[in-house]
């Protein structure tokens, strides 16, 4: 059985891409609800939106070029 080292850091980027992006869009979205409930405290809205477009830029990344390990 071999490791595909590849795939493997496609995959890990395509998670941590989820994580990033779930926290601070929680974050945002919590924010304008409940400001009290939400992980960071909406400390900066200009942060949360740069973060979560960097997540969908790394899992779109991530994405094809898992695709193309094919």
């Amino acid at each position: 059985m071999s490791l595909n080292v590849p795939k493997v850091l496609c995959m890990a980027g395509i998670a941590v891409a989820v994580l990033v992006f779930l926290l601070f869009f929680l974050d945002l979205v919590i924010g304008f609800i409940s400001p009290g409930l939400a992980p960071f405290k909406q400390a900066s809205l200009f942060l949360d939106i740069a973060f979560v477009l960097s997540a969908v830029g790394l899992g779109t990344l991530s994405w094809f070029t898992l695709k193309e390990q094919d």
